[in-house]
């Protein structure tokens, strides 16, 4: 499915996709993390580029690994389009964002870009987005400076977190908008002025960043939003041209029947047939 993909583009084509959907259970095999480089290496060996056709299925992960991943594809790509035929969220948005078009179809979504820290609480685990712990510690700020007996009842509250969570946040929740901003102005938007560029990749990225705007982690961006914030953004309808459609849904359907019916966890292969798979430890 995906040397037809490529055959129909002539485009170098590379899936990337977790099985986040088939074996929730198993988080870190399925999301993406620094392991990842060595997939792509494998993928991107023996392609000739200059283009490249990503089709990209994930839940999102490790904002490092991201950056490290996207840097990586843009030093052997000179053009790169990501095709999202379903979800592509979190750290997944992120690397869209390295793209210089993203292709949605009429049903994917992209999603906001706010950190999430998992903590154990005393009411256990919990995922807690960056922007919500600065929000808490501000609102406490304030309350106890209007009324300093409310400050056992926030202290209580706060000591879950820790000391040094707040910092962790706000440059976690820096570093999402910096890669972004710099990614898009640097592919996607380099057509315009330096000066008009930024401008718009930062309303970009300060929008899919706002946790306050999107209030979940898990609520989609859907193309439409995307253009009605900023026209000059390249996202793209699927659907626009119906064969490239069904070459993409039929790779993302492989892809789905592989991650329910084998231990497959995550899948980095290209057109040529090279793939680095991630094992879950049983079938789920």
């Amino acid at each position: 499915a995906i040397r037809n993909l490529r055959d129909y583009t002539q485009r170098d084509a590379i899936l990337y996709a977790g099985g986040h959907l088939q074996k929730p259970s198993s988080p870190s095999l399925t999301s993406i993390d620094h392991s990842d480089m060595e997939g792509f290496m494998e993928a991107i060996h023996g392609l000739r580029g200059p283009d490249l056709d990503l089709v990209l299925h994930s839940s999102g992960g490790s904002i490092e690994a991201t950056e490290t991943i996207g840097e990586y594809l843009r030093q052997k790509f000179t053009n790169i389009r990501v095709l999202v035929p379903h979800m592509a969220m979190s750290a997944a948005t992120i690397l869209a964002c390295v793209a210089d078009e993203i292709v949605l179809a009429a049903h994917a979504q992209l999603g906001p870009i706010d950190p999430q820290f998992i903590l154990q609480t005393p009411f256990g685990v919990r995922t807690v987005a960056a922007q919500a712990i600065t929000e808490q510690f501000q609102r406490a700020r304030e309350a106890c400076l209007t009324n300093p007996d409310e400050y056992p009842v926030w202290a209580e509250m706060l000591h879950q977190y820790g000391p040094d969570l707040l910092v962790e946040a706000e440059n976690a929740s820096a570093l999402s908008l910096s890669v972004v901003e710099a990614w898009l102005s640097r592919f996607m938007l380099s057509k315009f002025p330096a000066r008009s560029r930024r401008r718009k990749a930062r309303r970009i990225a300060a929008y899919l960043t706002d946790h306050s705007v999107h209030l979940t982690h898990a609520r989609g961006v859907f193309r439409g939003e995307l253009r009605n914030l900023e026209p000059d953004i390249s996202v793209t309808a699927l659907e626009t041209d119906q064969q490239l459609q069904d070459l993409v849904l039929t790779v993302y359907h492989a892809a789905m029947h592989t991650f329910g019916n084998t231990r497959a966890g995550k899948i980095i292969e290209n057109h040529l047939g090279k793939s680095y798979v991630i094992l879950t430890p049983t079938q789920e």
